[in-house]
């Protein structure tokens, strides 16, 4: 199997007023737990580009079953914050910065530095 079991769907509802399918455990050394990007929690909205929406559970255990060796996802990540409810994020994408954010003024002060060398040079 894909190492991993799913709550939810039409017939099921994990979550009040939510037909999706979710990611409730992920088994150690199993296909999922040895990739490392599923995560519990997650809201799968896709297997190998099936749309998981308004499914009942069981269709959706037979598109996992039935996925084959190569297995793509489409997944929300579920962001747990310190206080109030749970919430998502979009289409798997991580949280945090962008890495333009840390490189840019990273870079900015590299050159602001090496210009700073330059000069002092010249004058000795």
């Amino acid at each position: 199997g894909l190492g991993f079991n799913i709550v939810g769907g039409t017939d099921q509802q994990y979550i009040a007023n939510d037909n999706s399918i979710y990611v409730s455990w992920i088994k150690k050394d199993g296909a999922a737990y040895l990739d490392g990007r599923l995560q519990e929690g997650d809201k799968i909205l896709a297997i190998n580009g099936k749309d998981l929406k308004d499914l009942r559970h069981k269709d959706a255990v037979e598109l996992f079953r039935n996925a084959g060796c190569y297995v793509s996802l489409k997944i929300q990540r579920r962001l747990q914050p310190q206080n109030g409810p749970v919430g998502h994020q979009g289409d798997g994408e991580s949280g945090g910065l962008p890495l333009a954010a840390i490189l840019v003024p990273g870079l900015a002060l590299a050159a602001a530095a090496v210009w700073i060398l330059l000069r002092y040079r010249q004058r000795m």
